[in-house]
């Protein structure tokens, strides 16, 4: 490992299945940025998000605990100030810490530890997101709905497109302020984008790319396998049976995603570029990585919440080639592992006297090739269930539990489309019974659901409120305009030459 702490670039995108990446095997989907991020970095072949949910995998990854220990339960439930993220760790080891883009923050606290923001958020900070278990049965008007299959198509314009151009825009800025400032701290960077998020849209160009002949359908069509439980909630909720889409539709879809992954990784590629131009490329250790995933009618589902591998598994490659060759691990890791990685890599590999304790485990053994754990464990509090779901990933096993729903095992070694449930299989009993009392030990379901629901009715509570009385959180950027560009601060040769890289 390099002996300098080095600056990091945090690259994260949303809702991006890694089976839809050429680096993780996908035949059509065009990234060549991320291609050649790849072939020169650190890539996990397991990664998992620890819940396939935005906000409370975000969370998790800010914080390096896991959902239950935060009360990360949804997309409505704050994280609570107190809580340190990671960027609280590096500015207390010496670093310049900012966000642009998405963190998916509720609650009036929107830094969370960083120094600068540079954009608001492309969703809103308050509490109207908020699911109703004690209502299960009800559909809430901001719940994920079919209309993004079924219209999906080329674009000019969209939010998304609007906001993720605006995230990459003041990226680069903020990379060139820095090369031009005389601040020697190194830095942090989390650069947030949204795509490929549905709606399933975006820019011609980026559409043309593909032709609509030559969309693969998904692997495992809706029929092919029988559904759990959760599956059929997750149908009935987001109305994908209502009726089911045609195979036009399934296929526009696909089209519109990977035309926003090519989108995206456009938008990576001017990222790396201004690392290149800035000089400090060498230095910085880039981290790739999403969310969660997207199941893009895979067993007929679509979106995420669940714990199926196309929901649950994420992309992340750690790029720093000076300090670590390129390399593919295929040991089970997740996003609250984030954390404690990048305190061992900016305390010169001594690790963090940490204010809390931590699930999160240092990818640092990973990266350098000796060793490090093969675990992911997730929890799911969010929409399309009543009580809470949990996910072990442990070597070539994949178990999941739920109240009153019949317990799931596949070994992805062997299936990895997870056709065959081996939980009523004779021949696994036994590791089927040792996951359950793993479970058993590791969550008090009654206390956990109790604290979902009190959470719950608390925020739906107050949110109408909080509307009435015209509270927001929503983060408003500073900006001064009497400081920026041309103005009468100094001489105008002088602003010019300052303004100027490289400098002359």
């Amino acid at each position: 490992m390099a002996e300098k702490k080095p600056n990091i670039l945090v690259i994260m995108v949303d809702q991006l299945a890694p089976q839809f990446l050429a680096a993780y095997g996908h035949p059509l989907v065009k990234t060549p940025n991320l291609d050649r991020l790849a072939e020169a970095g650190v890539v996990f072949d397991a990664a998992y998000c620890n819940a396939p949910l935005c906000a409370p995998s975000r969370y998790v990854m800010m914080t390096g605990r896991l959902p239950s220990r935060i009360g990360a339960w949804d997309n409505a439930a704050p994280l609570s100030s107190e809580v340190p993220t990671f960027a609280h760790y590096l500015a207390a080891l010496g670093y310049r810490t900012c966000l642009t883009g998405k963190m998916h923050f509720c609650g009036p606290d929107q830094l969370h530890g960083f120094e600068q923001r540079l954009t608001t958020d492309v969703y809103p900070a308050d509490f109207t997101w908020t699911p109703q278990w004690d209502e299960p049965a009800k559909v809430l008007d901001w719940f994920h709905t079919m209309e993004v299959v079924r219209k999906a198509g080329p674009c000019l314009r969209s939010t998304y497109l609007d906001f993720d151009d605006e995230v990459t825009f003041t990226a680069k800025r903020y990379l060139f302020d820095l090369a031009r400032g005389g601040d020697e701290r190194p830095f942090c960077l989390v650069a947030s984008l949204i795509h490929p998020h549905d709606p399933y849209i975006n820019r011609p160009e980026y559409w043309d790319l593909y032709r609509d002949d030559e969309i693969d359908p998904p692997a495992v069509a809706p029929g092919n396998v029988e559904d759990d439980p959760h599956s059929r909630r997750l149908r009935a909720a987001m109305g994908m049976d209502d009726p089911p889409p045609s195979e036009a539709e399934v296929r526009a879809a696909r089209h519109g995603y990977y035309a926003s992954v090519s989108y995206l990784d456009a938008r990576i590629g001017e990222l790396l570029a201004a690392l290149e131009e800035t000089g400090f490329a060498e230095d910085t250790l880039v981290l790739f990585t999403a969310d969660h995933g997207d199941m893009l009618g895979e067993r007929g589902l679509w979106f995420k919440m669940c714990w199926f591998e196309h929901s649950a598994r994420v992309p992340l490659v750690a790029h720093w080639p000076s300090a670590f060759p390129a390399r593919r691990v295929a040991k089970a890791v997740s996003l609250v592992d984030v954390l404690p990685s990048l305190v061992e890599l900016a305390s010169d590999g001594a690790g963090g006297a940490y204010a809390t304790p931590l699930e999160g485990r240092s990818l640092v053994p990973h990266l350098s090739g000796s060793g490090g754990h093969d675990e992911a464990v997730g929890e799911y509090f969010g929409e399309g269930t009543a009580f809470p779901l949990f996910m072990i990933r442990r070597g070539r096993f994949k178990y999941v539990a739920a109240q009153g729903d019949p317990p799931q095992l596949y070994n992805l070694a062997e299936d990895p489309r997870e056709l065959t449930n081996l939980a009523a299989s004779e021949r696994r009993r036994d590791a089927v019974a040792l996951f359950a009392e793993e479970a058993e030990r590791r969550w008090d379901v009654a206390a956990l659901k109790e604290a979902v629901l009190e959470s719950q009715r608390q925020r739906l509570f107050v949110a109408p409120v909080l509307r009435a009385q015209g509270t927001s959180w929503d983060y408003q950027p500073p900006g001064t305009a009497a400081e920026s560009y041309i103005r009468n601060t100094m001489p105008i040769g002088e602003l010019e030459r300052r303004a100027r890289f490289p400098a002359v």
